[in-house]
């Protein structure tokens, strides 16, 4: 311990000499450090002569020591995917990139890292019970909103975002999530106040993050919406059973609808192909009879002109044609022998006649016999117009 001396002096003996107390404390240190003081300094302070060139200053190396390890502690390392953000007396200063830095120590500057690449995740309407348990708990405050229709809906979403501005996010917004978790609230309430019931059980919820975006823009939190996904959307449960039967009751009715226009597109093609193909065989029926009409008439005008050229010659070709045409259809024939007739029967013709009359019923064979008959009555009364000319 040290003592000074004259401290423990009376009131009256005065106060204390400053260069003696100096003096005392450097002899102090330089035994410390492992120095001796000088022989005569102690003499030279009792004459009371000394001039302060006898004291020894060790204390300059080590309060050199103590500002170089003080400022050894403005050292800071920003990891990658961080910004620094440095505040001198709590003023802002500089925002540094991520690697090794100085700064000024405390209590001049003061740095705050923060992660950049962070995803940050909210939950609105419900909160994970904890990690691993996979258990909800409903918070209904958020959760329950009002439609268009004038309805209760039960919504729960959860919102990702991540920081883009340091600066902001560190002095623009006290609590950043809970500006996030207002700005969410209001954009998912406004669109909800905007749609029906019915919309939202069948088609879910519209993308909200553009709106949730502006909302935090102009808050200048320095975040960035990355997601909004709807975790669950239903009716209040005091309602819910009924609401379900309307949910399989529009199912039975879309699932109805979704077999009629199966059908109708089953249908629809085969009665057009039918028509298609029906209008395809009368035209070329149409064409058919026009191209056979035609034909028939240039073949005629060409037998009326070698008519009008012999008319005899004509006349026995078209006679000659007409009968091969009737006898080639008929199992009977009759030939004309010097003024008598013989039957001539083609027992090849016959006997495919009568495999083909077996097959067929009586009644098609009897109508086949009655066409032979007249077939032969035609060919006889031919025959007889023929000897009449001849005669």
């Amino acid at each position: 311990m040290i003592k000074f001396p004259g401290l423990g002096q009376k009131n009256n003996e005065g106060p204390p000499d400053l260069d003696e107390v100096l003096r005392d404390l450097s002899q102090k240190i330089n035994n410390l450090f492992g120095k001796k003081g000088s022989s005569n300094g102690g003499n030279r302070a009792n004459d009371g002569s000394g001039d302060g060139k006898g004291f020894d200053w060790p204390i300059i190396p080590i309060l050199a020591l103590i500002v170089a390890i003080w400022m050894a502690t403005g050292f800071y390392i920003v990891d990658q995917g961080s910004l620094g953000v440095v505040q001198r007396f709590g003023a802002y200063i500089d925002t540094t990139e991520p690697g090794p830095r100085w700064r000024w120590p405390f209590p001049i500057e003061s740095v705050s890292v923060v992660n950049m690449e962070q995803v940050r995740r909210l939950e609105v309407g419900y909160r994970t019970n904890g990690e691993g348990t996979g258990g909800k708990t409903k918070v209904p405050r958020e959760a329950l909103m009002l439609t268009e229709d004038e309805n209760i809906i039960d919504l729960q979403f959860a919102v990702q975002y991540k920081l883009k501005n340091a600066k902001d996010y560190l002095f623009n917004n006290r609590s950043t999530d809970d500006a996030v978790m207002s700005a969410a609230e209001t954009a998912i309430r406004e669109v909800v106040g905007k749609s029906k019931l019915d919309d939202l059980l069948q088609k879910g919820l519209a993308d909200t993050s553009e709106r949730m975006q502006a909302i935090l823009d102009s808050y200048k939190a320095g975040v960035t919406i990355t997601s909004v996904s709807l975790q669950s959307a239903q009716p209040p449960e005091q309602v819910q059973e009924a609401f379900e039967d309307v949910n399989r009751a529009n199912q039975d009715y879309q699932r109805q609808i979704n077999e009629g226009q199966a059908y109708a597109n089953d249908v629809i093609p085969k009665a057009r192909g039918n028509a298609s193909r029906l209008s395809a065989e009368a035209a070329g029926y149409k064409l058919k009879v026009e191209n056979e009409a035609k034909g028939n008439a240039s073949r005629f005008e060409q037998i009326l002109t070698q008519y009008i050229k012999a008319p005899e010659v004509t006349r026995e070709r078209i006679y000659l044609d007409a009968q091969e045409q009737i006898l080639s259809s008929t199992s009977k024939v009759i030939v004309d022998q010097k003024g008598g007739s013989l039957l001539y029967l083609p027992l090849d013709k016959l006997m495919a006649t009568t495999n083909a009359t077996t097959a067929s019923a009586p009644a098609a064979a009897t109508v086949s016999n009655k066409e032979a008959d007249v077939n032969t009555d035609q060919s006889r009364d031919v025959m007889r117009s023929r000897e009449r000319d001849n005669r």
